[in-house]
C-alpha cells in the first residue's frame, strides 16, 4: 500500500474510529445486542450530490450498472475500484482502472479507508463515512419466522436476532445439534432478504467426494480433468444475485478451506482449469454440527476462514431443551405434512391424544426436530381414525415414558397437558410447575435415558462409555451413581430405579 503523511488514508488497524464488525454480543445482563457494521457513500456528480448506505462485505463502484454504485461518469472505468471490509476496517482497492483511484488526493492501488476521507474515481468524488449501528435484540412476540416453529424465550430470541439480519448482506453461520433446523433457517433467511426472487443454492460439504468438492463450487473447464467433457459452472455461479447455503461446514477438507477463503474475501471466482476468474454476487450462510473453536485449536479447521465466516453466529438450541415448543411443532407438521393429506388434499389426522403428547414431551430427541417429524410421519400412517394415539407412537418414543427421575413424580400426578389439535393456532404446553423445577426435572430425565443407553451401547464398560459422550471417567461414574445405577466397576446391568 502506498502512503503520504497527512494526505493518505491509510491507516493502522488500531485507529480508535474504525468500525468493529456486524456481530452478535452476549451482555452480562443476559441480553443480545447485534452491532452493524454499514458505510455511507456520499456520491457528488454533475446532478448533484446523492447518499447510498451499505452493510454488506464488498461494494464494486464502476460505470456498469451492474456494479453495487453505478458512475455517470465518461473518466470512470467500467469497474473500476470495489470498498470491502477486512476485520475492523474498510479498504477500497483499484481494479485495474485506467485513469486510477485517488485517496484524499493520492492515487492508490490499495489502502485502508478512514471515515470522512474522499475517494476520487475519474472526475467523481465519494465522500466515505463508517459507522457501527448498536441494536438490541428484545424476544419478537410473534410466532413462527416463515416455517421456524417456536415460542420458548431461547427461539423468540433466535427470531429476533434473524429478523435483524436477514435484510442485510452478512454472512451468517448457524451453529447446533444435528436435526435442530438449520437449513429451514437458512431458507428463513433467504426469504426475509432482498434476494428472495434471486436463488437458494444448497451444498452439503459432507455429502459429495472430497476431489469433486472443488469442481462442484467453483465449476470446471471442458478438459480440466479427466472425464471433464463440458464447461460447467459451480455452485457459487449458479447462486449468482441469491444465497448458497454450505451446509455441515465443518467437513470440509483444509486443502479446499482457502479457496473457500479467497471466494468470501474477492467476490471472485475462478473455475477448475480456468485462466480468469469472475465477478459473483452471493451471500452465504453456513451451517455445522460442529464447535468452530475447537475445530480450529484442533488443527481441522482454518483460523483464518473461521473468522472470516464468523461474522454472524446464531446458535439453535437442541429440542430436549425447548420441550414446550413440542406441541406447536407436532401442529405444524400435522398441518404442512404431505403425508397427512387424504385423495381430496384435506389434512386427514388432526390431533394427538394426552398420552402421546406426553410421551413426546418426555422423550429425550436426540435426533431433534428431524426426529419428531418422522415420529410423526410414522404415526399418522399408523393412525386409524382423525387422532393419533399412543400405540401410533415408535417404539424408542413410547418406552421413554416412565423413565422420568423420582422427582418428576409430581408431573404424572398432576393434570396432563390437553391433546394437541392442528386447528388450533395456540400452543398448549403449560407444565403444571414451576419453569425451573420443570427444566431440573426434564433434565434430569434426559441425562438418565442418555447415560443408560451409552452404557449399554458399550456392555456396561465405563471406560469406553465415557469416552464414547467425551466425559470425564471420574464424572462419568458420579452420574451413573447419581441415577442408582449398579456400582461402576460392577460389570452387569445398572438397576432400574
Amino acid at each position: 500500500m502506498q502512503s503520504a503523511a497527512g494526505t493518505l488514508a491509510v491507516m493502522s488497524k488500531k485507529f480508535p474510529d474504525f468500525v468493529p464488525p456486524t456481530q452478535i454480543a452476549y451482555r452480562d445482563d443476559g441480553g443480545t445486542t447485534l452491532h452493524v457494521r454499514k458505510c455511507r457513500l456520499v456520491i457528488d456528480e454533475a446532478g448533484g450530490a446523492r447518499e447510498v448506505v451499505f452493510d454488506q462485505g464488498t461494494i464494486t463502484i464502476g460505470a456498469m450498472e451492474d456494479n453495487d454504485v453505478s458512475l455517470l461518469d465518461d473518466t470512470v472505468s467500467r469497474y473500476h475500484c470495489r470498498i470491502y471490509q477486512d476485520d475492523n476496517a474498510y479498504v477500497v482497492q483499484d481494479l485495474g482502472s485506467t485513469n486510477g483511484t485517488f485517496v484524499n488526493g493520492v492515487r492508490v492501488k490499495e489502502a485502508y479507508l478512514r471515515p470522512g476521507c474522499t475517494l476520487t474515481c475519474g472526475k467523481t468524488q465519494v465522500e466515505f463515512h463508517a459507522f457501527d449501528e448498536e441494536v438490541r435484540i428484545v424476544p419478537v412476540e410473534s410466532e413462527p419466522f416463515d416455517d421456524v416453529v417456536g415460542q420458548t424465550s431461547q427461539m423468540r430470541e433466535v427470531f429476533g436476532i434473524l429478523s435483524r439480519i436477514a435484510p442485510t448482506g452478512t454472512t451468517v453461520v448457524i451453529e447446533g445439534e444435528t436435526g435442530t433446523g438449520k437449513e429451514v433457517i437458512a431458507h428463513a433467511l433467504h426469504k426475509r432478504s432482498p434476494r428472495r426472487n434471486k436463488p437458494f443454492i444448497v451444498f452439503d460439504c459432507s455429502a459429495v467426494p472430497a476431489n469433486l468438492i472443488e469442481s462442484e463450487l467453483f465449476g470446471h473447464e471442458k478438459g480440466s480433468f479427466t472425464g471433464a467433457i463440458v464447461a460447467r459452472q459451480g455452485l457459487f455461479e449458479a447462486a449468482n444475485g441469491g444465497t448458497i447455503f454450505l451446509d455441515e461446514l465443518g467437513e470440509l477438507s483444509l486443502d479446499l478451506q482457502p479457496k473457500l477463503l479467497r471466494v468470501l474475501e474477492t467476490r471472485e471466482v475462478r473455475r477448475v482449469g480456468a485462466a480468469r476468474s469472475q465477478r459473483i454476487d452471493v451471500r452465504v450462510v453456513a451451517a455445522t454440527n460442529r464447535r468452530l473453536e475447537e475445530e480450529v485449536r484442533a488443527g481441522r479447521f482454518r483460523e483464518d476462514l473461521f473468522y472470516r465466516l464468523s461474522v454472524v453466529r446464531v446458535f439453535l438450541p437442541p429440542l430436549r431443551d425447548r420441550r414446550d415448543d413440542i406441541p406447536a411443532l407436532v401442529r405444524h407438521f400435522l398441518r404442512r405434512g404431505a403425508y397427512n393429506r387424504d385423495p381430496s388434499g384435506e389434512v386427514r389426522v388432526r390431533n394427538l391424544s394426552r398420552d402421546a403428547l406426553d410421551a413426546l414431551v418426555t422423550h429425550a430427541w436426540p435426533g431433534n426436530i428431524r426426529e419428531l417429524s418422522n415420529a410423526i410421519e410414522r404415526a399418522c400412517s399408523f393412525a386409524e381414525g382423525d387422532c393419533i394415539q399412543l400405540a401410533d407412537l415408535p417404539p424408542e418414543v413410547t418406552s421413554s415414558r416412565g423413565t422420568a427421575p423420582p422427582s418428576a413424580a409430581r408431573l404424572e400426578s398432576s393434570p396432563r397437558p390437553p391433546a394437541v389439535d392442528a386447528d388450533d393456532p395456540r400452543a398448549p404446553p403449560g407444565l403444571p410447575v414451576a419453569f425451573k423445577e420443570a427444566k431440573e426435572q426434564w433434565n434430569a430425565a434426559f441425562e438418565r435415558d442418555y447415560l443408560l443407553s451409552v452404557l449399554r451401547r458399550n456392555r456396561f464398560n465405563i471406560s469406553r462409555a465415557a469416552r464414547e459422550a467425551e466425559i470425564d471417567r471420574k464424572h462419568f461414574r458420579k452420574l451413573i451413581r447419581k441415577y442408582g445405577f449398579n456400582d461402576p466397576d460392577d460389570p452387569g446391568e445398572p438397576d432400574e430405579p
